[in-house]
C-alpha cells in the first residue's frame, strides 16, 4: 500500500519557524499520510519534540541521512490534540 507524502524542504525557512510550520502541517495530514521533511542537518531536536508532544502518533524513518542533506519520512499514526487544545498557542 502506497501512502501519500507531503513533501516540506525546511532549508531556506529561518529556523526559528520550522517546528511551528512543520507540527502545523502535520497536525492537519490525514492519518494514514506522511510529511517528508528535507533539512540541513540531522532533525534530532524535532524527532525529541515529537516523542513529547505527539507520543503515538507518527513514525519516523531516515531516508537520507547526511551530510548536507537530511531527508527523514514523518508518518501519521493518529491524531494528535490540538496545540491551541493543550494551552500552548493563540494567546
Amino acid at each position: 500500500m502506497t501512502q501519500a507524502a507531503v513533501t516540506l524542504d525546511v532549508r531556506l525557512i529561518e529556523p526559528r519557524f520550522r517546528h511551528a510550520l512543520i507540527f502545523g502541517i502535520f497536525q492537519h495530514l490525514p492519518v494514514g499520510e506522511a510529511l517528508l521533511l528535507t533539512n540541513d542537518h540531522d532533525p534530532k531536536p524535532l524527532h525529541y519534540q515529537f516523542q513529547a508532544e505527539a507520543p503515538e502518533t507518527f513514525s519516523w524513518t531516515y531516508l537520507e541521512t547526511g551530510p548536507e542533506r537530511w531527508q527523514v519520512r514523518i508518518g501519521k499514526e493518529g491524531e494528535i490534540e490540538s496545540l491551541q487544545a493543550q494551552g500552548r498557542c493563540c494567546g
